[in-house]
């Protein structure tokens, strides 16, 4: 507990403010992908570009050649893999959408923001994301056609994991905002109308495809 000053003329009264202490709560809850999921992480070699580019200024252009694009090296480089070896899923994904699920349900999404965690498994050995473990399923190869921003159609091989993925997502929550159940049931919306990766439901860029979405476990199932 902390008092507030008196004012300066000695007549102010003395007021008790009282914070307390975070009420954080971890829940442990395994997942599996009811439709696929996509990763398109933002390549090394497309960064070194980028960057060559930049410090090269007006010359960038002058005389460059369109290089072929290597389709298999883009599909691994587009991969969030951890300094371990496995291949996981962005845990500020898991946040993000959280966050945007409470639109759905009234709840200040400056709130959530505060109030709900996704603890990491591992970080990416690349840029360090935090990562959490995909468990279950193989990635394959996808290739299909995105329009840029310039309009132009372009494809782009990116990994995908076919239905049945697993995940188990670790969960901080400030427990005077969340209960446990709240925390389930946000989860929940998040698997069924937000989607996690690529053509999600709740891409920016578009309507999505319906991929990243998935279910929650229960003990018997898992």
């Amino acid at each position: 507990m902390a008092k507030a000053k008196k004012s300066e003329n000695g007549k102010g009264t003395a007021e008790v403010l009282g914070i307390s202490p975070p009420n954080f709560k971890m829940a442990e809850f395994v997942i599996e992908g009811t439709t696929p999921y996509v990763q398109c992480k933002f390549s090394h070699k497309a960064l070194e570009e980028m960057k060559a580019t930049q410090e090269a200024g007006s010359q960038a252009k002058k005389g460059k050649k369109k290089e072929p694009k290597d389709f298999a090296l883009c599909y691994e480089q587009a991969k969030h893999v951890s300094s371990d070896g496995w291949c996981g899923l962005p845990a500020p994904g898991f946040r993000n959408a959280m966050i945007s699920a409470c639109k759905l349900v009234g709840f200040h999404m400056t709130k959530a923001k505060l109030a709900v965690f996704v603890e990491a498994d591992g970080f990416d050995r690349d840029d360090m994301s935090p990562l959490v473990k995909i468990t279950t399923g193989e990635p394959e190869m996808s290739i299909l056609p995105v329009r840029l921003a310039t309009g132009v159609i372009d494809l782009r091989a990116r990994p995908l994991w076919q239905p049945g993925w697993r995940s188990t997502l670790r969960i901080k929550f400030d427990a005077d905002q969340f209960s446990l159940q709240d925390c389930a049931n946000l989860l929940t919306r998040v698997g069924e109308q937000v989607g996690i990766g690529e053509g999600r439901h709740d891409s920016k860029k578009s309507n999505g495809q319906g991929w990243g979405c998935f279910k929650i476990l229960s003990e018997e199932e898992v």
